[in-house]
């Protein structure tokens, strides 16, 4: 492979060289330490790696409580491990935690193989995907941050930075610069990510002063939520059958059945065992759960770790405060279920919607299920609007929730649900005092 440890470009503008993009797909031995741990739990790391460009070639794990301080994994299973990766050829170690610099380089040292830990994989993704400006600027943040702690005492360890899978980004230009230029280069990122923050608000806060409801998307990395986001919105985001495809926020509008408006929100993949960093760092993209009204929680119905995905994905709404917001359970995929199965999982999550979104399944009856399950907003008027003034109605039933309409010789008389902002535009056109909710319905 060519040198390009020279290049002074950071890899976030080029993530893959064309070298390795003609390269065949690097083999990876897996290994997972933990109590109970079984090569099945190794999947979702199996996952990770194919989608950084890997290819599993085995799976070796030891079940044990705490893991060697020195190595990380046993002293005993080294030599499993280094049996694995030649037994397979295989040209990478890939550890389903992270490790700290000593573990990488000691771990590296024993095997003779590139040691990649969960967190540089996920990072590695990240670089991949990542397209908008600020979606590159927080990664290459995570990325340094990872760094930072790592570069003393890594030695020529380092030199790995520069050989592949786990490795995209700033890290194969940083070789030989020092500390110092990194934290600069990290304090002129965290200034640029708060500048496109505030563009980022202001558009927000125009959503917000509109008075449509707003719904996000959540739920575990390659679960259907970008291509459920396209069948209710005709939205075109990304569809790829990979971890972390969605890195950047899109909110499209959609009209639901009954005629009010919302804007629709996709939102980053969860994974088990997510980086702080990259929590932080992609803080954005979460931030449109948190000011949701609704969430729809999307799950492949048909992984057989669902059950454990969806606790997951709820323990880490619960972590960014936004555990009391009404939720929308959807299970996915269900056209990859057979009939017994599908079955089961109906009794597992009797309240979910179960559809699948790539063939159209149950996505109107879910459209539906949304209209009635937004919060309903906290005014209700009766008014009479004038024939010649359909524009009334129409906002009425974009930005409100009409409960009753009844045509009279002089106009349309309409009882309905407004927020606060919507009162001024109708004051005229009142019937009766306005009477208020105490909040807004559950």
């Amino acid at each position: 492979m060519a040198d390009r440890s020279r290049n002074k470009r950071t890899v976030l503008e080029s993530p893959l060289s064309a070298t390795w993009q003609r390269r065949e797909r690097e083999r990876a031995v897996l290994v997972g330490v933990g109590r109970g741990m079984g090569e099945e739990q190794l999947d979702e790391l199996a996952a990770l790696a194919d989608t950084a460009g890997a290819e599993p070639v085995a799976r070796v794990v030891q079940s044990r409580n705490d893991p060697d301080p020195a190595t990380f994994v046993g002293k005993g299973k080294i030599g499993e491990i280094h049996d694995a990766v030649h037994r397979r050829n295989a040209d990478s170690v890939i550890l389903d935690d992270e490790l700290s610099a000593g573990q990488l380089r000691n771990l590296e040292e024993r095997l003779g193989t590139k040691v990649i830990d969960r967190t540089a994989l996920i990072l590695d993704i990240f670089a991949l995907h990542a397209r908008s400006r600020e979606g590159k600027a927080q990664v290459e943040l995570a990325q340094l941050n990872y760094l930072l702690p790592r570069l003393r005492g890594w030695g020529e360890a380092m030199s790995r930075l520069g050989a592949g899978i786990g490795t995209r980004g700033p890290g194969e230009t940083k070789l030989e610069v020092d500390r110092q230029h990194i934290k600069r280069r990290i304090t002129r990122l965290k200034r640029d990510i708060k500048d496109l923050e505030r563009t980022r608000s202001v558009k927000r806060s125009r959503r917000e002063s509109s008075g449509i409801p707003q719904i996000a998307i959540a739920g575990y990395t390659n679960a259907g939520k970008s291509t459920l986001m396209n069948a209710l919105t005709k939205a075109e985001v990304l569809v790829a059958d990979q971890l972390f495809a969605t890195l950047d926020p899109t909110t499209r509008r959609i009209t639901l059945p009954g005629g009010r408006t919302a804007t629709l929100s996709d939102t980053v993949g969860f994974v088990s065992k997510l980086p702080h960093d990259l929590v932080e760092a992609f803080r954005s993209t979460l931030e449109e759960v948190t000011l949701a009204d609704l969430i729809v929680h999307v799950a492949d119905a048909s992984s057989r770790d669902v059950e454990t995905q969806v606790r997951a994905v709820r323990t880490v709404l619960e972590e960014i405060g936004v555990g009391g917001i009404r939720e929308v359970l959807v299970l996915n995929k269900e056209d990859l279920l057979a009939a017994e199965e599908l079955e089961r999982v109906r009794r597992r999550f009797p309240h979910a919607c179960v559809i699948s979104a790539a063939d159209g399944t149950g996505v109107d009856d879910l459209a539906a299920h949304l209209a009635e399950a937004l919060p309903a907003p906290p005014i209700e008027v009766t008014v009479l609007v004038p024939y010649g003034r359909e524009d009334v109605v129409a906002r009425l039933y974009r930005n409100g929730e009409v409960l009753e309409q009844e045509e009279t010789e002089t106009g349309t008389r309409l009882h309905a649900r407004i927020a606060e902002r919507e009162l001024p535009g109708v004051r005229e056109l009142l019937v009766h005092p306005v009477r208020r909710e105490i909040s807004a319905a559950p």
